[in-house]
């Protein structure tokens, strides 16, 4: 009888076991990283500069007192006695020639001047 009890608990461990070695629950996959969109800039201003490659600025103004890398843009300013003129420059997407995006003018003391006004007394 020792050795009946013995098979039966056997038996039943070797079924309960097998329960126990259905189907592995699904692990969850991490998402795949995917690049983030490109950076798409759109000038909010309206003025006769934006939208020209720096070469074409350079045709309008001549040389300018300061070409500035900053980051991914670059910075051209002109400079007269009525007036400071800063050109930024951005591609619209990546492998697009960067292009005037936005642009400062100001007083020589400091005060904000009207940018086609500035650019005309500024033009060669």
């Amino acid at each position: 009888m020792t050795q009946d009890w013995r098979l039966k608990a056997s038996v039943g461990l070797a079924f309960l076991l097998a329960g126990c070695s259905g189907a592995a629950i699904p692990r969850a996959t991490p998402p795949r990283a995917t690049a983030p969109p490109p950076t798409i800039v759109k000038p909010v201003q309206n003025n006769n500069l934006i939208g020209n490659s720096a070469d074409a600025i350079g045709q309008m103004f001549g040389k300018p007192r300061l070409d500035v890398a900053e980051g991914a843009g670059r910075k051209l300013q002109f400079a007269g006695t009525a007036c400071t003129l800063d050109i930024y420059f951005y591609a619209a997407r990546a492998g697009a020639a960067p292009v005037a995006t936005h642009v400062d003018a100001r007083t020589p003391d400091g005060r904000d001047a009207e940018v086609n006004g500035c650019a005309n007394t500024l033009r060669r």
